[in-house]
């Protein structure tokens, strides 16, 4: 059986290496049954070509989005690895995923791009607005765990259930939720954690990050396994 060919997106270029993506999302793939290919940050005049060889998607984590794409302070002092090329390329690659239907699992930054696309904005900071008494990720910006509360009505809860441990590494979240989102997930502070489209049934969105746990965490493997059944399909 062929191999579904799943895209990945990428952090930006170094002055060392090249545009790249953390071995954990490829090892996800790769255990999922799919075949990994990267999708570089700076071809958003490639996107057509894209989706012509590869059957899912999925849009990683990483940087910060610039924050004049949804009317945020662009100057807030925690930004970090913000990058135009990689904003350019994953706006106009979100836009035609949602267009085609294409099988995507989104993963924070993944889903604040989606999120982004579709007219709503971001928390630029969350500790500004909800504190620190949950911390979605650790004072030494590394991942932390928390639990996760999903809507039992919601698709994501038939993959995963109405509870989950996750693994957090965000200082965003999402403010305004964009035309047609439903929250569907949350942290214990009522951060967002989850959305969904109704219309778009062959995407996933979440904040946390499941390839972090996949390798030991069956329930996070899944999202993995469920985008290469569906890109297969």
């Amino acid at each position: 059986m062929k191999k579904p060919v799943i895209g990945l997106t990428t952090y930006m270029a170094t002055e060392t290496y090249g545009w790249h993506t953390p071995e954990l999302y490829i090892a996800a793939v790769v255990r999922a049954g799919g075949a990994p290919v990267l999708l570089p940050g700076y071809s958003h005049d490639g996107i057509d070509a894209w989706l012509e060889a590869v059957d899912g998607v999925v849009l990683i984590g990483g940087g910060d989005i610039n924050p004049a794409h949804y009317g945020g302070d662009a100057q807030h002092p925690t930004l970090y690895g913000m990058s135009e090329a990689r904003d350019a390329t994953e706006l106009a690659l979100c836009r035609a995923l949602l267009q085609h239907k294409v099988p995507t699992l989104a993963i924070c930054r993944g889903l604040q791009v989606i999120n982004t696309v579709l007219g709503g904005s971001l928390h630029v900071h969350l500790p500004d607005v909800v504190g620190e008494q949950v911390l979605h990720r650790s004072p030494e910006r590394t991942p932390i765990p928390h639990g996760v509360e999903i809507d039992a009505g919601s698709r994501l809860a038939g993959l995963l259930g109405t509870q989950v441990t996750t693994a957090s590494f965000h200082h965003q979240a999402i403010d305004r939720l964009g035309q047609g989102m439903k929250a569907v997930a949350w942290a214990p502070d009522g951060v967002i954690e989850a959305v969904e489209l109704a219309d778009q049934e062959q995407l996933v969105m979440v904040q946390w990050h499941p390839e972090i746990t996949a390798t030991e965490d069956g329930t996070q493997q899944g999202l993995f396994n469920w985008l290469v059944q569906a890109a297969r399909q």
